[in-house]
């Protein structure tokens, strides 16, 4: 795989959660995500075009991709901090692999996580963004990602931004939310 790292905090985000959110959300909403539509989306995160062929990345790779997907979701999904830390212990001693430092496309130095030998894509993806939530959970000291808790949405998100933990994937979601709560109780007040 090409620039399969495992992500860096950066001004731009962190690369490997970010890709891990949008697979692990793009099969949440369509849980047959066609092959090609895979692929596109590894390709806007940077794999080589020569890694997403249909010889390369075959139907069964997209099937395992969507497996391991489902699994992320469930520890993206995850608002306990001890939860979500045992969930990613298990990934990593699971499919943990050997990371190492790389530099490369003009990136600083960051941790990567190869696909190597008879790994498949899934285990890559468990192995790469079991590493790359972990480096998350140290750095920021909570869980720094969630589904949206606005009723009728649960996108998955990322929240590094300073402050307590996010409950609403956009600004969007939490007004939604937070009108709907005042209606609730203005309606109980009415109510009484």
């Amino acid at each position: 795989m090409g620039n399969s790292g495992s992500g860096r905090v950066g001004q731009t985000g962190f690369a490997a959660v970010r890709r891990l959110l949008d697979i692990a959300e793009a099969v949440r909403a369509a849980p047959d995500l066609p092959r090609a539509a895979l692929a596109e989306i590894l390709a806007g995160h940077g794999e080589r075009p020569e890694d997403l062929t249909e010889t390369a990345f075959p139907e069964a790779d997209a099937a395992e991709l969507r497996a391991a997907a489902r699994r992320m979701g469930d520890v993206l999904a995850e608002t306990d901090e001890d939860r979500a830390a045992r969930a990613l212990n298990a990934l990593l001693a699971e499919y943990g692999t050997r990371p190492r430092l790389t530099r490369h496309d003009g990136h600083p130095w960051h941790l990567h996580v190869d696909r190597g030998g008879e790994a498949g894509w899934g285990e890559w993806f468990l192995a790469s963004g079991a590493l790359a939530l972990a480096q998350l959970l140290t750095a920021h000291g909570r869980i720094a990602w969630g589904a949206c808790a606005a009723d009728g949405c649960g996108r998955l998100f990322l929240g590094t931004g300073p402050g307590s933990a996010r409950r609403y994937c956009s600004p969007a979601c939490s007004g939604r939310a937070r009108v709907a709560a005042h209606r609730r109780r203005r309606r109980a007040g009415a109510e009484d």
